[in-house]
């Protein structure tokens, strides 16, 4: 009997299920959109009961789609936006508020504490985060010290906290397992990523007891089974990963020095350190890229705030297009940019510059700068924020770019992922199959169960669409990549 792997991919906005075979083949796949809740201003909200609603009414289509009987489904796999926390009954299942999302700003007068008391080098020696309304630990703080007695409740161990893969499991399980894994992990600021355990003196410093918090395990391995009668089937749960790390490893990146870049509304680059959490100089985050077989990867982490997000904004606020085809069209039917230079930093400007201050500038306009060459120009300028993070990663661990794999929406682009190459004059790789976060996931789950039996295996499977060598000069990339700073500049003066 023909044996398949379902992975679960619960992100921000939808949630989705796809169904692989042995070959890496996408037999079936649902996805569903659940609501989003805005109650104040920088205040981002889910349901937790959504959240898990639509994950298994997707679980459920996808196996019906591919018309499964309940034996042939060899594991489950479970990938996910990594810092919105969740808070729930221990005996009734039922959330006590909530879950805080990873773009919620609600804790920032909590880090700003962290921060005026001194104690960031101490959560970056031990994390490798900067501290940061985005990750989870000040959001546990923030429910325990908002909701009436939940902080009574946690600390006589009534309560369980956890990440969505947490939530999810708890769930599918039947509430048989509170687990984790070492990826997600290390995105709450709680967790010591040299030690691999809770960290006390941070659990202490935000008032967070422990006995709330799941255990802690490979990214790959046997955590539980699902319930039949919650999900029609019983299968083991056998991989749980952070969206990124996991869009990592479904590239194939298993050696030290390879990086991957998935270009969505941002960019969210790792690139893998091997055995060594190097600490960033620029601000970077030292993450833990996965834990297999009892050996832990490091990576360090880099966002664009603004990636393909600087499209929409051509689309919905200037009307110069009408679809993100267009822009490339428009940006294909001019030979370069004319001199225009757009810096989208629309939200302030991340690594190396970290300026909040900093906002959207076009310069190099003159009478001839039409709307295609401010299209190539906004396309450009995703990529030289792509290689800003690259620089600052080369800078940090001294590992040469062998190359970059990429995946998302935005790699689409043929022009923009050439010019990539061209400003990193380094090979850029597209392979077929660029839903690289959810495959993760299912490579994962099948490696926990021997539906694949090793990662030389799974490197096979990656195949490659196209790949994008340089073809600009050094001379024109040192002149191009010196007008982008310049622009730069000018969008903080």
């Amino acid at each position: 009997m023909e044996k398949f792997i379902l992975a679960l991919d619960q992100g921000t906005t939808s949630s989705r299920a796809v169904i692989f075979n042995q070959k890496v083949q996408k037999v079936a796949s649902a996805q569903r959109e659940f609501p989003q809740i805005y109650p104040n201003a920088g205040w981002v909200e889910h349901n937790p009961e959504d959240i898990f609603a639509s994950q298994l009414s997707v679980l459920k289509e996808a196996v019906l789609k591919a018309n499964l009987a309940p034996e042939q489904i060899q594991a489950v796999g479970i990938t996910n936006q990594r810092e919105t926390i969740i808070i729930w009954d221990k005996k009734t299942g039922k959330p006590i508020y909530n879950a805080i999302v990873w773009q919620c700003r609600r804790t920032a007068k909590i880090v700003d504490e962290l921060i005026l008391t001194g104690k960031s080098n101490l959560i970056q020696e031990k994390t490798g985060l900067i501290p940061d309304p985005y990750f989870s630990g000040t959001k546990i703080k923030w429910i325990l010290d908002n909701v009436p007695g939940a902080r009574k409740r946690a600390e006589n161990g009534e309560l369980l906290a956890g990440t969505v893969d947490t939530w999810l499991t708890w769930k599918l399980s039947g509430g048989k397992a509170h687990v984790t894994d070492y990826t997600n992990a290390c995105r709450t600021m709680l967790f010591n990523i040299h030690t691999l355990e809770w960290d006390k003196e941070l659990l202490q410093m935000l008032n967070i007891p422990e006995c709330i918090l799941p255990q802690v395990k490979d990214s790959s391995c046997i955590y539980t089974t699902t319930s039949k009668e919650i999900c029609g089937f019983e299968a083991p749960i056998a991989s749980l990963i952070g969206d990124q790390q996991a869009a990592l490893f479904g590239q194939a990146c298993f050696e030290k020095g390879e990086t991957k870049c998935t270009y969505g509304t941002g960019c969210f680059l790792l690139m893998n350190t091997g055995d060594v959490p190097f600490k960033s100089k620029h601000k970077l985050l030292t993450t833990i890229a996965l834990g297999l077989n009892g050996k832990i990867e490091y990576a360090l982490e880099g966002s664009v705030f603004i990636g393909g997000a600087v499209i929409k904004w051509l689309r919905d606020e200037l009307g110069l297009i009408s679809s993100a085809s267009e822009c490339d069209k428009l940006a294909e039917s001019v030979p370069d940019s004319n001199g225009v230079t757009l810096v989208p930093a629309f939200t302030g400007l991340g690594a190396p510059y970290w300026n909040s201050y900093a906002r959207g500038t076009i310069t190099g306009l003159t009478r001839g700068a039409n709307k295609a060459h401010i299209c190539r120009a906004a396309l450009e300028a995703i990529a030289f924020q792509v290689k800003d993070e690259i620089e600052c990663m080369k800078e940090d661990t001294g590992i040469p770019l062998a190359n970059l794999k990429v995946d998302g929406g935005a790699s689409v682009s043929n022009i923009m992922m050439q010019f990539q190459a061209d400003i990193l004059n380094t090979s850029v790789y597209r392979p077929q199959n660029t839903e690289t976060t959810v495959t993760g996931a299912a490579f994962l789950a099948g490696l926990a169960t021997g539906f694949w039996t090793s990662k030389d295996e799974i490197k096979q499977q990656w195949q490659i669409d196209r790949i994008f060598t340089p073809a600009m000069d050094k001379e024109t990339i040192f002149t191009r990549y010196a007008e982008w700073k310049s622009a730069v500049e000018c969008s903080y003066k």
